[in-house]
């Protein structure tokens, strides 16, 4: 059954590898991304008071983050791959070091607050468009096809620590010094992590001076590279245009995005409403809130760091359709279920414990979609996944605006039971996606045809 390579070489690079150090880092850059992004969501009663806004012009402020997030992701695509992953990195992080900054900085009396404090948040969110195209460069350069799975599971389990670090951390800050100063210790945060990935990486294992030569072999050996005659084909910078329309037109893309939006959708209703749901609805109060609030970022970084290895190995003992389609669509399938089940749970400890084992069944999908848009994507990795993403971000701005209220009208069983039709829509478009197809072998066969 068709699958993908075990190079069992790999075993000897296990002592010392360069990529897996590098790849541990961008786990800790996701982490600060995504402790940067919910900690507004924990702020957001403080903020809300300040600002005089109710839930509902709070969650366009959750929006506002998403829809810039949204926005320059195919854009941030495009500069990942004409300025390559490291130094786009260190200025996404920069950016967003500076813009959380500005955010904390807006005095709430002064006339147009509430605009000022959207615009931030939209410009936040264009600043980190650039990140998760850019780390899908890094492991489509980094990595050899086997080992994606892997790679993408430990950069995405930042997001369930980041997020699960979040409730702790910034309920204690906010507490003792006001989210004011949240808000600055997380942007001094992402510059200096910024900056030590500046001096951590390069764009590829070829530059990197310190990558001993039989990783480098591993690497160059496993990744599906063009082969040599395509590249001379291509011109001196070994790059071609990139194909708007076969992209956009690849069932695979398509599918991907389709099943993306889903997963943002029922993503964001852990990281704009959880912990006011906790608060509002289950009547916790904030430091309890705090501790149960961590519980699905928890279940999220234990699901990404488990589906990655999950998802390599099914794929490499049972085919890549199985791994990289069909575990995913498993998993959404099982989100949607622990959806129902927790939101009608009577105690807010079973609620707390069977939504979190929903989120954690979420994110054991997370890294197949982005190995496999590096797979198919190949030096256009970015775009596409910058595509996908895309319809991410707007799934998860949809529910930062809708879940309030579908709850004010419908309740709050309701919102959840939105998510968990989603999530079958999720599972369901996995089946139109065929990991084994590339987007350079449609580029060939079109120019055959011509």
């Amino acid at each position: 059954m068709p699958g993908i390579t075990n190079d069992r070489s790999a075993h000897k690079h296990r002592a010392f590898s360069m990529r897996y150090l590098i790849v541990t880092w961008l786990l800790v850059l996701s982490a600060v991304a995504f402790l940067d992004r919910t900690n507004i969501a924990i702020a957001g009663a403080q903020i809300g008071r300040e600002f005089r806004i109710d839930n509902t012009r709070l969650g366009w402020v959750f929006s506002a983050f998403l829809v810039g997030y949204a926005a320059f992701q195919v854009p941030g695509g495009l500069i990942v791959r004409r300025f390559g992953a490291r130094r786009v990195l260190a200025l996404s992080l920069t950016w967003w070091g500076i813009f959380i900054t500005l955010t904390a900085s807006i005095p709430a009396g002064m006339y147009g607050a509430f605009l000022a404090l959207v615009t931030m948040r939209f410009l936040l969110g264009a600043g980190e468009a650039t990140m998760y195209p850019a780390m899908n460069r890094f492991v489509e350069r980094w990595f050899p096809i086997a080992e994606r799975g892997k790679a993408n599971g430990i950069i995405f389990g930042g997001v369930g620590l980041g997020s699960g670090l979040a409730p702790p951390i910034a309920t204690a800050i906010i507490l003792r010094y006001g989210w004011h100063v949240l808000f600055w210790s997380c942007g001094t945060l992402g510059i200096v992590v910024g900056v030590i990935w500046y001096l951590l990486a390069r764009d590829t294992p070829e530059e990197h001076p310190a990558v001993r030569k039989e990783e480098l072999d591993h690497i160059i050996s496993g990744r599906g590279d063009p082969p040599e005659s395509e590249l001379l084909r291509r011109g001196e910078n070994g790059k071609t245009a990139v194909p708007w329309s076969r992209i956009v037109g690849s069932k695979e893309v398509l599918g991907l995005c389709a099943s993306y939006f889903s997963f943002g959708y029922v993503a964001w209703i852990f990281f704009s409403w959880f912990y006011i749901y906790l608060a509002q609805v289950r009547g916790l109060n904030l430091k309890t809130t705090a501790v149960y609030s961590m519980f699905p970022f928890i279940a999220m970084t234990v699901g990404s760091l488990s589906g990655g290895v999950i998802s390599d190995s099914i794929a490499r003992h049972l085919g890549a359709r199985a791994g990289r389609c069909f575990f995913p669509a498993c998993a959404q399938a099982l989100t949607g279920l622990l959806l129902i089940l927790g939101s009608r749970a009577a105690g807010a400890q079973t609620a707390t414990a069977v939504l979190a084992l929903g989120a954690g069944a979420l994110y054991l999908a997370q890294s197949s979609y982005w190995s496999v848009s590096a797979d198919f994507g190949g030096e256009h990795a970015g775009v596409v996944s910058g595509i996908m993403n895309t319809a991410c971000q707007i799934g998860g701005a949809a529910t930062a605006s809708l879940t309030p209220l579908i709850a004010i009208h419908f309740g709050w069983n309701a919102s959840f039971l939105t998510g968990t039709i989603l999530a079958a829509v999720g599972a369901l478009s996995w089946l139109a996606v065929n990991p084994l197809k590339r987007l350079g072998h449609i580029e060939r066969i079109e120019e055959v045809r011509a």
